[in-house]
This record gives C-alpha cells, structure tokens and sequence, in this order.
C-alpha cells in the first residue's frame, strides 16, 4: 500500500538490465520499475487480459545518444527513450511484448540536481513516461500532452511523488 491506495502488480514480465553508468543497485531499480509499473496500470485501468513483456535498460549518455541519432535523427543525449514493440489497442489483450525503455544515467542524475529532487523520484517519473508512450500515449499535441502530463501526475501521486510539472 502507497499513499493510502493499494497498488496492484502490473501485468508485466519486466527484463531489466544496467548496461553503463552511476545507478543504484540493480535489486533497487527493480524495485522503481515494478512501483512505476504498478501505479501506471493501477491508473490506466486493466487491460482485456494477457501478460506482457517489458525491458528496461539502464545506460549512459553515450549509449543513448547513439540511440537518439539512429532512430530519432537528434544527435544529442535524452533521459529516456521509448520503442513500441507493437500497436496497443484498449480493447484487446496486451500484446506479448510491449517494447523498451532506456534511460540514461548523468542525463537523469543531471536533470534531478537541477529540479532538486531525489534521483529515485526522477527515475520512477521517467519509467511511467517510457511506459506510457509503450500503452500508446504521446505528447505531440497540446491535448495529448495535457492527457499524458495528467496521467503522469495521478500514477506519480499514488507513489507520493511530487507533481514533476509544478
């Protein structure tokens, strides 16, 4: 139970690895994903069953960065990517494999020194991010941003986590 509600256990078969870079313990980001994944879900509401899979990788900026430049054409770092295994649709089940979330290490540590607010926060806060893009969310328009952002505050606020967008 967190913040009073109680959080059910995604739907997820969560693959996680720490690939470069300062993170916590590997046992403690395990920890954060499965939070992050419990309160998305717990927000988003329950999926016309199935299990899923999801891989969460924890790199650096130079890792991402070479990401960014192949698949996005930024050549720049970013805290977190997202890459959709497939299309997800409410009105069916998950589909086995709902894609990946990288995040990048100084990147994140960076941003949550400049915001003044705890790494783990920060972490958490990108993993609903990355995994909410993977459920078919996005933020290219004004009112996709505002539903997003929206989501975003409620799974964070069932972990006590701070509205990151005040």
């Amino acid at each position: 139970m967190t913040n009073g509600q109680i959080l059910l256990a995604a739907p997820l078969d969560i693959d996680l690895s720490v690939e470069a870079g300062e993170w916590p313990p590997q046992e403690r980001l395990a920890e954060l994903v499965d939070r992050a994944a419990a309160a998305v879900f717990a927000e988003v509401g329950a999926f016309h069953g199935g299990r899923s899979e999801l891989s969460v990788v924890f790199c650096d900026d130079a890792a991402i960065r070479k990401l960014n430049a192949d698949w996005r054409d930024k050549d720049k770092p970013t805290n977190v990517l997202s890459f959709p295994a497939f299309a997800v649709a409410r009105s069916e089940a998950l589909p086995p494999m709902l894609g990946d979330i990288v995040l990048a290490a100084e990147t994140v540590t960076r941003e949550a020194a400049l915001e003044g607010k705890p790494v783990e926060n920060h972490i958490i806060h990108l993993v609903v991010h990355g995994l909410l893009h993977l459920l078919g969310h996005d933020h290219e328009t004004d009112p996709q941003a505002e539903e997003m952002e929206a989501l975003e505050r409620a799974a964070l606020a069932r972990l006590a986590i701070p509205d990151p967008y005040a």
